[in-house]
């Protein structure tokens, strides 16, 4: 039988305020994990998917280098453009308008308990979407992520991916440039790595506005089949 996952477009969201309700939404799962456990209860855990597009803003991950932000704070005011320092994996990547960004808050235990393999699985979702536009996206060995051309001096990120997990629960997640302001990628060395370069769906595509909402809806569809889901739509309590 399908696991349930439920779904929230939060639209345009403050950086701050989606990790805040991130972070409630995952507490609120382990609680009740820890709470299953120590009474012997075999209560439902919930599974859910966040839909955000963020202002600009630059994240950076727990092993990640601040001098990859080649900008300072008033650089950073200038450019209309966040900071934060957060506790997911990885080094420092960046969001905002034209991108969409998915935070899965899931209880791994309902689905499989491999880190692993969800990292593989949300990059195959992104690969699968992108080749319905005609793209051929791969992995790249020890890099997460989705690129193209890669093994080639060619080789651009369309994707970014870091995700954290504590007792088998998600958060944090993936990130996909759809229309994307590229120039914003200048201001860091995305992901710690100097010689590759970052791409948007819509400059792969001639520069076409790309339609946000079918995106996101060929990813839920992929989602669904990879992770033997149901997404429901669920009230917005952000």
């Amino acid at each position: 039988m399908n696991k349930k996952v439920l779904l929230q477009d939060l639209g345009l969201k403050d950086y701050k305020e989606t990790w805040d309700y991130q972070e409630l939404l995952f507490q609120k799962t382990v609680d009740l994990k820890i709470k299953n456990r120590r009474e012997h209860a075999q209560l439902e855990t919930p599974n859910h998917f966040l839909f955000v597009e963020h202002p600009h803003v630059f994240t950076l991950g727990k092993s990640g280098d601040r001098s990859n932000l080649l900008v300072d704070e008033q650089q950073l005011s200038k450019k209309g453009a966040q900071f934060y320092k957060i506790n997911r994996g990885g080094d420092i990547t960046y969001h905002g308008p034209g991108q969409i960004v998915g935070y899965p808050i899931l209880d791994l235990d309902n689905f499989f308990t491999d880190i692993h393999k969800y990292l593989r699985l949300l990059e195959e979702m992104v690969i699968l979407t992108l080749k319905e536009y005609g793209l051929k996206a791969e992995r790249s060995e020890g890099e997460t992520g989705v690129w193209l051309d890669v093994g080639t001096p060619f080789a651009r990120k369309i994707c970014a991916l870091g995700v954290r997990a504590s007792r088998w629960v998600t958060m944090h997640g993936f990130a996909l440039n759809v229309n994307a302001e590229l120039g914003y990628f200048d201001l860091m060395i995305p992901c710690g790595i100097k010689d590759k370069a970052v791409t948007s769906l819509n400059v792969e595509l001639g520069k076409r506005e790309v339609k946000v909402n079918e995106v996101k809806q060929k990813l839920l569809g992929h989602f669904e089949t990879l992770f033997e889901a149901k997404t429901i739509q669920s009230k917005t309590e952000v």
